[in-house]
């Protein structure tokens, strides 16, 4: 059974930091692109940052230089380190693990920064 579990979320106030964890399990995770998405309140979800299985990175422009994706394939874990939240980084976070065309999705880990 596939699983992806998003922990780490929670209130933080402007600039702020906070750490996002996501566990997988039931697949190959090592083979896998692993990506951090958001939605925040009445719009589309939208990729954060993606880490390949080489290790490539890839961020949103809106969160480069602030957030830092990693992963470590021996635990089944992708990280997402938030620094200098603003109240525009409030959404539901979601971990995605990507391996064309499979594509699997957690629940989701709510982040509100405040202001």
């Amino acid at each position: 059974q596939v699983q992806l579990v998003e922990s780490g979320g929670g209130l933080v106030q402007l600039g702020g930091s906070l750490r996002l964890s996501c566990v997988a399990s039931g697949f190959g995770f090592a083979i896998y692109a692993m990506g951090w998405y958001r939605q925040a309140p009445a719009k589309q979800r939208e990729l954060v940052a993606l880490i390949t299985s080489g290790g490539v990175t890839n961020y949103a422009d809106s969160v480069k230089g602030r957030f830092a994706i990693s992963r470590d394939n021996d635990k089944n874990t992708v990280y997402l380190q938030m620094n200098s939240l603003k109240p525009e980084d409030t959404a539901v976070y979601y971990c995605n693990a990507r391996r064309a065309p499979i594509d699997y999705w957690g629940k989701g880990s709510l982040v509100t920064v405040s202001s």
